[in-house]
């Protein structure tokens, strides 16, 4: 039996603002956002980050082109691969719209709260980013196939059950435990979840085919980057904070189931029928990306034979502005975790 962790309260008159009191949970806050003052540092970069990424998909052309191509250039299997995919990262975005207010229900930190919300709009940008390919690129009667996919494939099916339960588990009893393992799962779906699916597009666009999907996702990923800062930078403040709660064994343990059902979701709908992606480089991407999203908590690696990215052409195409994602991907480590900042949020 764990402790229970209470909502936040809407206005709480007896809650403390001040700095040195605010904790990352559990702290007893009046509910002002009191933005003058933070105690997170990392959270104050990160929303200046996410504030410049500002983007809508109406803006992203080119659109029609894909249509023409996936119809005349695109194989039945990556056709076939192009929808699948899809439909994996529209239920991994439609998920995070309506789950991340649950979580920040019970951050005792406005400064987070702030960057929470914006990840919420920006998941909500996805969602209508994957509906406009969509309308755009596949005809009409396709569009439902691609939607509820899982409907009829066993193993989405059970991918998407699977995290959707983890965060049921939590709504329905909301505890120290069932919090905790929520955002280890909330970063596991940010850091892993999403990423051979991206690999698929862009090895379509390293091939000259579908540039405008691959545009678009280069939007998502970008942002995708500051959600996984988000909740590495949570799970360590917890770990500081609160010792007791922190369990680095079901970080792992859950690490580890997540990086072999990517790996056996990846060779259901990619398998070795894509130019440029196979089983074995799926398996090794994987393993490697788990490898440095734990190096971001401070663990040690979980494979140690992954040591190098199998994807080269990934580096090249990457987009012009994801050196700010880079950033903050690989130096979360080095955030100054827990030093009062005062001043305004101006860029």
């Amino acid at each position: 039996m764990t402790e229970k962790i209470h909502r936040n309260a809407i206005f709480n008159p007896e809650g403390h603002d001040e700095v040195e009191r605010r904790t990352i949970i559990k702290g007893s806050t009046t509910g002002l956002f009191n933005l003058n003052t933070t105690k997170y540092p990392w959270a104050k970069s990160l929303y200046q980050v996410m504030v410049g990424n500002f983007w809508v998909p109406e803006k992203v052309s080119g659109l029609k082109d894909d249509a023409r191509m996936f119809h005349s250039e695109l194989t039945d299997d990556e056709q076939r691969a192009y929808k699948g995919v899809l439909s994996f990262l529209i239920f991994l975005d439609s998920i995070q719209t309506v789950n991340l207010p649950h979580f920040s229900d019970y951050v005792t930190s406005p400064e987070v709260n702030l960057i929470l919300s914006i990840q919420a709009y920006q998941e909500a940008i996805h969602s209508q980013s994957y509906a406009t390919i969509l309308e755009s690129v596949v005809e009409s009667e396709e569009r439902d196939e691609i939607y509820y996919f899982w409907r009829t494939d066993k193993i989405l099916l059970e991918r998407n059950k699977y995290i959707g339960s983890i965060y049921q588990d939590f709504i329905d009893d909301p505890s120290d435990a069932t919090f905790f393992r929520g955002i280890v799962a909330n970063f596991l779906l940010e850091s892993i979840y999403f990423y051979n699916g991206f690999a698929f597009f862009d090895t379509l666009v390293d091939h000259m085919k579908m540039l405008a999907t691959g545009r678009m996702i280069a939007y998502i990923r970008r942002d995708e980057l500051t959600h996984i800062t988000i909740f590495a930078n949570l799970i360590r403040e917890i770990r500081r904070e609160f010792p007791e709660i922190y369990d680095e064994k079901l970080i792992v343990d859950m690490m580890d189931t997540a990086v072999k059902q990517e790996i056996e979701w990846s060779r259901h709908i990619l398998g070795d029928r894509i130019p440029g992606l196979n089983g074995d480089t799926t398996q090794s991407y994987t393993r490697w990306l788990a490898n440095n999203r734990l190096g971001m908590l401070g663990i040690a690696p979980l494979y140690p034979e992954a040591v190098e990215n199998p994807y080269k052409h990934l580096d090249r195409l990457q987009d012009p502005n994801s050196d700010k994602g880079n950033f903050f991907e690989t130096t979360v480590v080095n955030y100054t975790q827990s030093s009062s900042m005062n001043g305004s949020w101006d860029f």
